[in-house]
């Protein structure tokens, strides 16, 4: 049996949307003001720093909440408790915006580099730990991907969808070429891929083929299929000795 679920949005259109609600001057006026500020700040304390009125202020305000750039609470902004009810509050909170098109995610390469430094074997070389650490982050997300979707048993389609949604999602921008073929018409890393392409298409591949693995998605392979401007790696329908050799 098994189950669609509706795949949230890409990291890409929540950092739009959090741009988005700062594109009014007085709400943008505020946020600064609150970022500022270092300590939660009440609706009176906003308003007065946008020389606007308080009903107005709690409108901007929420919205800077649901666009995930405040975080509100009851509490007193001195820090010291009284008797009665607490006034609201707002924070701003430690999610980074960051906005690129074609999407770019240069802190997952960090982080995997860093990861790879550290775990490093005595019988690896640096090149070996980064292409194992980033199949390790890959097949953790496609494991992840299958506790959500319990999508049952996959075969070669099916595979296929269920990758080019969640690679939506992280950037890859995923084009069906052909029934049997998913190119990905952008790569994360680029430029850096440009400059060590070997080891970042290496971990490119890993990454992939990892989170193969962890959907548990034998039907589909991960290749390395270059092209200028695209991502070094496509998936494609396994062959059946391939399929028979991942079985045993």
């Amino acid at each position: 049996m098994t189950s669609d679920v509706t795949p949230p949005a890409s990291s890409a259109d929540a950092a739009i949307d959090s741009v988005s609600a700062l594109g009014e001057s007085t709400r943008r006026q505020m946020f600064a003001f609150i970022r500022r500020a270092r300590r939660p700040v009440t609706r009176d304390e906003a308003a007065a720093s946008a020389g606007t009125s308080r009903k107005l202020a709690a409108f901007h305000l929420d919205k800077l909440v649901e666009a995930g750039l405040l975080r509100a609470h009851y509490a007193s902004p001195t820090g010291i408790r009284k008797v009665g009810r607490q006034p609201k509050v707002y924070e701003p909170t430690d999610t980074p915006i960051h906005v690129s098109i074609p999407d770019r995610r240069h802190q997952l390469l960090a982080d995997l580099l860093v990861q790879a430094v550290i775990s490093e074997g005595e019988d690896e070389t640096a090149v070996q730990a980064a292409i194992r650490t980033a199949r390790q982050r890959g097949q953790e997300l496609g494991e992840e991907e299958r506790a959500q979707l319990r999508p049952g048993r996959l075969g070669a389609e099916r595979g296929l969808t269920l990758c080019e949604r969640t690679l939506e999602r992280h950037g890859f921008e995923p084009a069906r070429e052909a029934p049997d073929r998913l190119r990905l018409r952008n790569c994360p890393f680029h430029p850096l891929s440009a400059q060590a392409p070997d080891l970042v298409c290496g971990m490119n591949h890993g990454f992939l083929t990892g989170y193969l693995e962890g959907m548990r998605a034998p039907t589909v392979q991960a290749v390395l299929a270059p092209r200028p401007g695209e991502c070094c790696v496509e998936l494609q329908h396994a062959t059946a000795h391939d399929t028979d050799d991942d079985a045993g």
